[in-house]
């Protein structure tokens, strides 16, 4: 067991790392054509909101300095 202020070495962390690696890449999927598209336009949506919030606070911040 690991105690409490206890470092790990470098050979164990590694080890560590890539057991826990290996443990995510065996239950990720290829996502489905849909899935795939519901991401992207969602990804799409988010950035769109995002670049109209920056352009909003753009042009307040020009209205105020002048």
């Amino acid at each position: 067991m690991d105690h409490p202020g206890e470092k790990k070495s470098l050979k164990i962390r590694i080890k560590t790392f890539l057991v826990e690696s290996r443990r995510v890449w065996q239950v990720t999927k290829k996502p489905s054509k849909d899935e795939f598209k519901s991401i992207l336009k969602i990804t799409a949506l988010g950035m769109l909101v995002i670049g109209f919030i920056g352009f909003l606070v753009t042009m307040l911040w020009q209205m105020v300095l002048r």
